[in-house]
């Protein structure tokens, strides 16, 4: 059996491991931690870069030079470089041609000249496929054109093209030609297999992007099958894909999903963890109240116009971390931004208001991860990387699984500050699962919890809630199936 390929995943945002699981998740743009993965063949590294969250030019920046650096150490190692890919939003939000444009950039510099860039956006978990070329969103049970939904819209990285060869065309502004891109169809994968993949695959030369449909992972897994054959061939391609692409690429052929004994919550922590709120999408917003209504909650609302008065800030911010800490003893806490969302004209504006408010979360964070909470989930994109990255300082983890199938990683950190290690971090982007989802997760991570202390007797108990059998959050969430649900990644 051929050993898998070695992937080097540029994740946009801390979203993207969502369909695999026993991968190393590298939080710094670090060379060394990167090659400490990628120098074993058949591994995959995902790198969060979070760069959708920077202006095109830094984002560009941070692949190149961490891409470079670790082809570079490779190369003087005589190792093999591993497969590139650019992984980013199932709905196409994000730097599309500029990144993986970025990536073939550092492969040429090594002599190694790219045949064309496979775009393979599905979220197939959360109903976002490509048919006849034009890519969906499964919103409220009905298949949507994605240039018709509110993601199109986004104030950054908007669009208005669901035909991904129009999609690309509009987005590179005009450099690339509608006639020169591939496509992939359905009945080439399920009709021809991976020879008729394979052929269209040799078609692409000097950069050539290919558009795969798929709508489940039987088509992506011929993709990924036909991918190889061209490898073995000598060819080179880049991927820019959504998370389930990912894994065929990576030689996964499912997801785990997780339970309360599958968690494990380490000695010497608090009682009870947090949950932190910076995504403002709407089923965010009917998540949390879907929380609030089912758990008892000490509660926690940041203000942003007061986030954003630098007079008004630290003292705010300080005074939000202890009031937590205090009630972490007795009940969960949830703190969130408030859902007025501030926003400009100006894309850059936008942008600057959004990590601004999302700093001051992470500040939050930081101080209350010092008291040690048996566990943290974040909600939404940016804010998922940055909770992760600054808050909790996380410099590697290991994906352990999923809350449901394919949606909703568990981060278990393998390099971090003693105050952090022990305690599981949830990734939970914006507009993933029902609106019961994370009120499930919660109690799914209050039962590990509640195990945790009666396995160690040295553990306080007094603080804990009494197991209810009525709690549905005491169980495994519900079976999420494809399609059914409003999912989708986030972007904060």
């Amino acid at each position: 059996m051929a050993t898998p390929r070695t992937l080097l995943v540029l994740d946009d945002d801390p979203t993207g491991s969502q369909c695999v699981h026993d991968v190393d998740v590298v939080l710094e743009i670090d060379p060394g931690t990167v090659l400490d993965v990628v120098r074993h063949p058949g591994r995959t590294c995902f790198v969060l870069t979070n760069s959708r969250a920077r202006p095109e030019e830094e984002a560009v920046a941070i692949n190149t030079e961490l891409v470079s650096a670790v082809l570079e150490s490779l190369a003087a190692e005589h190792l093999p470089l591993p497969h590139l890919v650019s992984r980013s939003d199932s709905t196409l939000r994000g730097h599309v041609v500029a990144e993986p444009t970025a990536l073939a950039d550092a492969l040429e510099q090594r002599g190694v000249a790219v045949d064309g860039f496979l775009f393979a956006p599905a979220m197939i978990e959360a109903g976002r496929y490509t048919e006849g070329d034009v890519h969906y969103a499964v919103l409220q049970g009905r298949p949507m054109p994605v240039g018709e939904t509110d993601f199109a819209a986004d104030a950054t990285f908007g669009y208005s093209s669901s035909d991904l060869r129009d999609f690309l065309v509009e987005r590179s502004g005009g450099t690339l030609q509608r006639d020169s891109i591939l496509s992939i169809g359905l009945d080439d994968i399920r009709s021809g297999g991976v020879p008729a993949v394979a052929d269209i695959l040799r078609r692409a030369r000097d950069r050539t992007w290919v558009v795969v449909n798929a709508t489940d992972y039987a088509d992506l897994d011929t993709v990924a099958e036909a991918l190889a054959v061209l490898e073995a061939e000598g060819r080179t391609f880049v991927t820019r894909c959504g998370p389930s692409f990912v894994r065929p690429l990576a030689g996964l052929s499912d997801s785990r999903r997780l339970g309360p004994e599958d968690i494990s919550v380490g000695p010497g922590r608090l009682p009870h963890g947090l949950v932190a709120v910076g995504s403002h999408v709407g089923l965010t917003n009917r998540q949390l109240a879907e929380l609030r209504a089912r758990r008892e909650l000490f509660e926690v609302e940041l203000d942003v116009p007061t986030l954003l008065d630098d007079d008004a800030r630290p003292g705010y911010v300080a005074d939000a971390a202890e009031r937590i800490i205090d009630a972490l003893a007795s009940s969960d806490a949830v703190v969130w931004t408030s859902r007025e969302l501030v926003r400009t004209d100006d894309p850059g504006e936008s942008l600057a208001i959004a990590r601004s408010v999302s700093d001051a979360l992470v500040e939050v964070v930081h101080e209350v991860a010092q008291a040690r909470p048996a566990w943290v989930v974040a909600k939404g994109g940016i804010t998922s990387h940055e909770v992760a990255h600054r808050g909790l300082g996380i410099r590697r983890a290991t994906v352990a699984g999923q809350f449901f199938p394919g949606q909703i990683s568990m981060f278990q950190p393998t390099d971090a500050p003693d105050t952090t290690r022990g305690g599981p971090y949830v990734v939970f982007p914006g507009n993933v699962g029902g609106e019961s989802a994370l009120a499930d997760v919660v109690g799914v991570l209050d039962r590990a919890a509640e195990l945790a202390r009666s396995l160690d007797p040295r553990r306080g108990h007094g603080a804990g809630r009494e197991s209810d059998p009525n709690d549905p959050g005491q169980h495994h969430p519900d079976q999420h199936h494809p399609g059914q649900n409003d999912s989708e990644e986030n972007p904060s």
